[in-house]
């Protein structure tokens, strides 16, 4: 019997990170403080200096991160953020959430990512911020983004949750713009085992107000100076983080590697189009994502060969009812409504062997001849 292809492996993962685990997580059952103890704390300095910036204000989930930011920003009625149509709806979501306009701008057709090109034309006098998505694991053109938002005054948010551990000329992702915003959701190159994200930054008067939004706007115990959410990672959420972390970048090497050989196996092949990795960063490969003619087919038969796969993204937000009618569209967005007929997403984690890729690579180079 042929072994089972798993999509994203957590299960290898615990196997391998057992010890370290279930000591992060006995320890907090035995302190007993599931709100803010001291992992979180403990955590949020680790990552900090990972990323290389001065301030880490763990929160609840990666969407809580994006909206925590723009709280914390002031962004709201009136307001524009400027994002990419090609992306899940947590981006626009947050945007609509504080009562500002999501307006979208097409993406580069190799990278996904947004095409800075054709950023300027779309600012306006309402434009507040840039709100860039490091799609698929790549980072996205971050010194071009914050050259052209000094230039007019904006700040841009890194959409990383896709790309923690990816590097762009020698930074680290949520270190290469004013804000970052990760998430660890379980499937992410660092995943917690349920809802959990940061926010990243070196500015300490944002972070103070991130740091009160998370906690219901408090400056100090039943005091408010703001309004904020219930937006904590839980003390368990980090510790399970933290043992991760020890193992973080060798992950990320195995990530790097098995991306480069799914490159190799299918280099050459003109029924696959390979995703593009600008030469000054690298991917971390959240989703190793090709595109493809006929894609149903395609996962039909990919299906029958017992090779599991995934579309990221197969509408993109403006086609989506809940914000066709309540955003911007700057241009046109052929681009981002091409791939989103077109991509599909292999099996990628740190733990694929060879031999799977072999066989993933095999039933797809079948499935389109």
């Amino acid at each position: 019997m042929t072994d089972k292809i798993e999509f994203i492996d957590l299960k290898s993962q615990y196997a391998a990170l057992r010890d370290n685990v279930n000591a992060r997580i006995q320890a907090v059952l035995d302190h007993g403080q599931y709100i803010m103890g001291p992992e979180v704390a403990e955590l949020e300095k680790k990552l900090a200096a990972y990323a290389g910036v001065s301030h880490c204000i763990t929160v609840s989930s990666g969407t809580e991160a994006l909206l925590i930011s723009l709280m914390a920003l002031g962004i709201g009625p009136g307001d524009e953020v400027i994002t990419s149509p090609f992306t899940f709806a947590a981006t626009a979501e947050v945007i609509a959430l504080v009562g500002a306009t999501p307006v979208f701008v097409d993406v580069e057709p190799d990278t996904c990512n947004i095409d800075i090109r054709l950023v300027e034309q779309a600012i306006t006098e309402r434009t507040k911020a840039i709100m860039p998505v490091s799609l698929y694991g790549q980072v996205a053109d971050m010194d071009e983004l914050n050259s052209l938002a000094t230039e007019h005054g904006l700040v841009v948010i890194e959409d990383a949750a896709q790309s923690f551990g990816a590097s762009y000329r020698d930074r680290r992702s949520c270190g290469v713009s004013q804000i970052g915003c990760a998430s660890f959701f379980p499937s992410k190159p660092l995943g917690c085992y349920g809802d959990g994200g940061a926010i990243f930054s070196n500015d300490d008067v944002f972070a103070e107000a991130s740091r009160e939004i998370r906690v219901h706007g408090q400056e100090r115990r039943y005091y408010h100076t703001r309004i904020g959410v219930g937006g904590r990672m839980d003390t368990i959420q980090c510790a399970v983080v933290l043992a991760k972390l020890e193992r973080f970048d060798w992950e990320i090497e195995q990530r790097l590697l098995a991306g480069q050989r799914y490159f190799d196996m299918l280099a050459g092949n003109n029924n696959v189009s390979l995703p593009v990795v600008r030469s000054d960063r690298n991917c971390v490969w959240a989703q190793f994502t090709v595109q493809v003619d006929g894609r149903e087919a395609v996962i039909e038969a990919l299906k029958a060969a017992g090779v599991p796969t995934a579309v990221h993204y197969p509408i993109p937000l403006h086609w989506q009812p809940a914000y066709k009618d309540m955003c911007r569209i700057s241009g046109t967005l052929a681009h981002a409504e091409q791939v989103a007929q077109r991509v599909m997403s292999l099996p990628m984690h740190p733990y694929i062997s060879e031999a799977t890729q072999r066989r993933v690579v095999g039933a797809l180079i079948a499935a389109v001849r």
